[in-house]
């Protein structure tokens, strides 16, 4: 009894230390003075079908592979294995996809490694020089690579807590750019309120906090920065232009999440209660060093755990207004998955995703994932 005292004494100490050290990078956030100072934008993006479709608003209540993007810390539920395959169609008639794969692996008792990548594929763009200004030499495919290696852990039945370490590179055929940058997340999970027979209820009350894209700055390198001429003397030259460097565009995330359970029936097998449908309420604060801040807010409905539908709002200053607004996305998000079960005993599950996220202009971000869990 009084090791569980002691233990639950150090989980809330755990938890105040995160918040005081967020604070300030909470403080000195949403500069959207700086907004387009940072580079790799891509990392802004979410691949994945489940989370995009609550407007990644589930930063405390993510679980699997899927919380490589917004808070690692949920990788330390996965059960045994899970793997996921992800296309997104990132504004729908640009030519332009994301494409996801990755797997997530529980690691002894309680941890789990991760391996996934992104790459975003913006299809051929025609080659034009200031002598050929409507092209017709050929064309040039650039490539966005993103490599995340993580490992989550719990540190408790209440607290998660992982790293992801991240690889990024950015090229075309003369020119490239690499970087590396650090996620890292924690995960509360507690208990609020009885059930009808008075017991305590319990994990229906999750908190997140994920620190992501911390990392040195990037450079553009290559041939491509460079061009031959003629000097004064009329000597050939080769002069090389130099690039400047561009940080990564860090920020921070916390986030709350609550189920509401629905309709509650018995288990004969366990000869305990489960839950056969479940509502769970999201919402997240976005603070970004370099842009406007954001808020999340996600509604998701659980049918048996076969049938999850979900939706989502992404809120920042002047959103609303197309003379002020400064991102893409227009807010509103939605998606849905159909869960088949592979083996009730291992509780092996094929879930089939998809998500569409608002946009501006042309028709919207499409994203479809296919996920195995072993």
């Amino acid at each position: 009894m009084e090791k569980k005292v002691t233990m639950r004494k150090i989980n809330k100490i755990q938890i105040a230390l995160i918040i005081l050290i967020s604070m300030p990078i909470i403080m000195f956030g949403g500069n959207e003075q700086r907004a387009g100072q940072a580079g790799a934008s891509e990392l802004l993006l979410n691949p994945w079908a489940r989370s995009s479709g609550l407007s990644d608003a589930n930063s405390a209540s993510v679980r699997g592979l899927e919380s490589i993007y917004s808070n690692i810390a949920g990788t330390a539920f996965t059960k045994k294995t899970e793997l996921i395959f992800s296309r997104s169609s990132w504004f729908s008639g640009a030519d332009i996809n994301i494409n996801a794969f990755g797997i997530t692996q529980r690691v002894g008792e309680t941890g789990a490694m991760s391996l996934a990548v992104t790459s975003l594929d913006f299809g051929k763009i025609m080659i034009t020089t200031v002598e050929l200004p409507e092209g017709g030499v050929g064309f040039f495919h650039p490539q966005y690579t993103t490599i995340n290696l993580a490992y989550a852990k719990e540190f408790s039945n209440s607290i998660n807590g992982g790293l992801n370490f991240k690889v990024l590179n950015q090229s075309i055929s003369d020119l490239n750019a690499t970087g590396v940058a650090l996620d890292a997340g924690i995960q509360y999970v507690t208990g609020v309120g009885k059930d009808k027979a008075g017991n305590k209820k319990s994990d229906n009350l999750k908190f997140g906090i994920s620190l992501k894209n911390v990392g040195p700055t990037m450079k553009f390198r290559g041939d491509g920065l460079s061009f031959r001429g003629q000097g004064d003397d009329g000597a050939n030259m080769t002069v090389e232009q130099r690039s400047a460097d561009f940080e990564l565009p860090s920020l921070l995330k916390i986030g709350g999440a609550y189920d509401i359970p629905i309709v509650v029936k018995p288990d004969t097998a366990s000869g305990k209660t489960k839950v056969d449908q479940l509502v769970t309420l999201s919402a997240t604060f976005t603070s970004n060093a370099f842009t406007r801040d954001q808020f999340h807010f996600g509604l998701e409905y659980n049918f048996k755990n076969l049938v999850i539908i979900r939706g989502g709002y992404l809120y920042e200053k002047g959103i609303n207004k197309t003379d002020s607004r400064i991102v893409a996305l227009k807010g509103p998000s939605a998606g849905a998955s159909i869960q088949i079960p592979l083996n009730k005993e291992k509780g092996s599950v094929f879930s089939l995703d998809y998500s569409y996220r608002s946009t501006e202009n042309f028709a919207g971000c499409h994203s479809i994932g296919v996920r195995v869990s072993l």
